[in-house]
């Protein structure tokens, strides 16, 4: 007979397929999937989750959803969900924040209530610059800050509301939470990384002006640290990166062996945790992806929450270029919008950057938008961008679609579950890459040249005969160009 704890672990596994149909593979993986389950007792199940912050997210939004669910496998147990506790990582790292700290932090105090007081009532107090004394102290790297760059204009998708929705607390969270602290964002360029940055800043300036914000890049902590050891103003350096309340760092991935500047960052690292300030890191890369940082700056980047940002998805980058049209009040038509995000796909940045240069030659040319219009004036970009597509590429994905073997792409077999997929494939190899009649047929088994130009008429026909056909091979074309 099954014990209980064994039947209440089958029942959990069911409750996680629920939750999966229910909300998506996406937010799945990122909120629910790390879930782990633990019987307390009869009564109670208890769910670790591995962050504070996971905690708190899944309480709002997904409690009552998973009550319902075990509710209806008939298991009325009280659903608890907590954050699993882990030991202090602390340690003292050569520095103690102790009277030293306490003097900058009274220091940075009197220069930051001077400034604020000067600037009146300025959007941007939190952009605190004293040119004028010895030291010029942290606020005044916020002024670099991108207007644009706000939690509004973001677009949110399934590859990075984890990243947005962690950004997000962390600028309105009046308190630092253990498990958004550090909050190490990571991706590779051009993908919205600097962007949450500066939106983090810009909201904790709007909301909380009197909290102290530090923001620049890893290239300009380690200049303004070489500067200070050449001016032996080190001790006004310590000073002016520990007493602020929010430390945000971008392209850290720059310091990666320069080991002086991460003896310092590492102490000035430990030095805010102990203070229970907030840190924001940003990367190209994961933390233990991090070649040439020592293994304990590796370690305390993951002590928090690591966001990554993935690679851009079809429906994302048509969501960004359909916001940015309607922020610039140009009618764009959807077959453009459809093009662009089918055919730039590197990074956000640059899609941007395609639809700026389409609409300003219209404005110039005074033209409408067309499609021909864009390949054309964009023919050099996209030509950079055009994904190199191989045969080998296109059997395999053929196959995966219609679940057939590769060996059938180069077999002898006629039956018609093959013969389709196949010629298909000879279709799509013509239509997608530079290869001759002779050599796609070489490349299916050694099939003659008159053998494939029969299957890309036959595909042809059989597209323009029946619509359910022509979206098959229009949906295999863009999973081959994505």
């Amino acid at each position: 007979m099954q014990s209980e704890n064994q039947k209440i672990r089958e029942t959990w596994e069911r409750v996680r397929a629920k939750l999966r149909f229910r909300f998506g593979e996406a937010a799945f993986n990122s909120w629910l999937k790390p879930l782990s389950l633990e019987i307390e007792n009869n009564d109670e199940i208890i769910l670790l989750a591995p962050s504070r912050f996971l905690k708190e997210w899944v309480i709002t939004n997904y409690q009552e959803t998973l009550k319902e669910f075990w509710q209806a496998e008939g298991k009325n147990f009280s659903i608890t969900v907590k954050f699993k506790e882990q030991k202090d990582l602390h340690n003292n790292a050569g520095y103690s924040a102790g009277n030293n700290d306490n003097h900058a932090r009274n220091k940075f105090n009197e220069q930051h209530e001077k400034a604020l007081s000067s600037q009146g009532n300025q959007s941007t107090k939190y952009a605190v610059v004293d040119e004028a004394g010895k030291n010029v102290y942290l606020a005044q790297f916020a002024v670099n800050l991108d207007p644009r760059f706000t939690f509004d204009s973001f677009v949110v998708g399934s590859s990075n509301e984890l990243a947005y929705a962690a950004a997000f607390a962390v600028a309105e969270s009046k308190k630092v939470t253990q498990g958004t602290n550090p909050l190490f964002l990571h991706s590779g360029v051009g993908l919205g990384k600097t962007h949450l940055m500066h939106a983090i800043a810009h909201h904790i300036g709007k909301t909380n002006p009197q909290r102290r914000v530090a923001y620049l890049s890893a290239e300009k902590f380690m200049y303004q640290f070489i500067k200070a050891l050449r001016n032996k103003e080190i001790v006004d350096f310590k000073e002016q990166f520990r007493s602020v309340d929010v430390l945000m760092i971008d392209d850290v991935q720059f310091i990666c062996g320069k080991d002086s500047t991460q003896e310092e960052f590492f102490h000035t690292f430990n030095a805010l945790i102990d203070n229970n300030c907030q840190l924001v890191i940003s990367a190209d890369r994961s933390p233990s992806d991090l070649d040439g940082m020592e293994e304990r700056v590796r370690s305390r980047l993951g002590w928090g929450l690591v966001a990554d940002i993935n690679n851009s998805t079809f429906e994302l980058r048509l969501g960004i270029l359909q916001s940015k049209a309607e922020k610039m009040e140009t009618k764009i038509p959807p077959e453009v919008m459809e093009f662009l995000a089918h055919k730039i796909t590197s990074n956000i940045r640059e899609l941007e950057g395609a639809l700026n240069k389409v609409v300003a030659h219209s404005s110039l040319m005074k033209r409408e938008v067309t499609l021909e219009s864009t390949q054309q004036i964009l023919r050099d970009l996209l030509r950079a961008n055009s994904k190199v597509i191989t045969v080998e590429e296109i059997q395999k994905t053929v196959c995966q679609h219609f679940n057939v073997r590769m060996s059938d792409m180069h077999s002898s077999r006629r039956a018609q579950n093959v013969t389709r997929p196949r010629q298909m494939a000879m279709y799509l190899a013509k239509k997608l890459t530079p290869h001759s009649l002779p050599e796609i047929g070489r490349k299916f088994g050694g099939r003659d040249h008159t053998t494939v130009m029969h299957a890309v008429k036959k595909i042809q026909e059989l597209a323009e005969l029946d619509k359910a056909f022509s979206d098959d091979m229009a949906l295999l074309t863009r999973m081959l160009q994505s």
